[in-house]
């Protein structure tokens, strides 16, 4: 059973920054795909983007493509998400997911594990 817990978040001024951070136990992360996902209130959860297993190509939604970068620390089992550049659009609950396979998927049904989320809000 993995779990993972998120940190980072909080309140920033729009074209600020905020580094989220995921831990995983209970299986390594460079053995499972990694997602980053976001919802907003009334809206459905969207994928933000993702890192496989095997060489960690990391994959980023179109929304917010050149302002956010997914990365890992497999000797720290931590997933990041660096966001710059924030804009208000980007206020949502971000949470952080794994599925059990080295394969990454863009939809949220395909993973198996998911963290509590955490609150990032962008002031204009």
């Amino acid at each position: 059973q993995v779990q993972l817990v998120e940190s980072g978040g909080g309140l920033v001024q729009a074209g600020g920054s905020l580094r989220l951070s995921c831990v995983a136990s209970g299986g390594a992360i460079s053995t499972v795909a990694m997602g980053w996902f976001r919802q907003a209130p009334g809206k459905e959860r969207a994928f933000v983007g993702n890192i496989g297993a095997s060489r960690g190509t990391a994959n980023i939604a179109d929304s917010v493509k050149g302002r956010f970068t997914v990365s890992r620390d497999s000797a720290k089992n931590t997933v990041y998400l660096q966001m710059d550049n924030l804009k208000p659009d980007d206020t949502a609950v971000y949470y952080c997911a794994a599925r059990r396979s080295s394969n990454t998927r863009q939809s949220p049904t395909a993973y198996d594990y998911w963290g509590q989320g955490t609150q990032v809000t962008v002031s204009s």
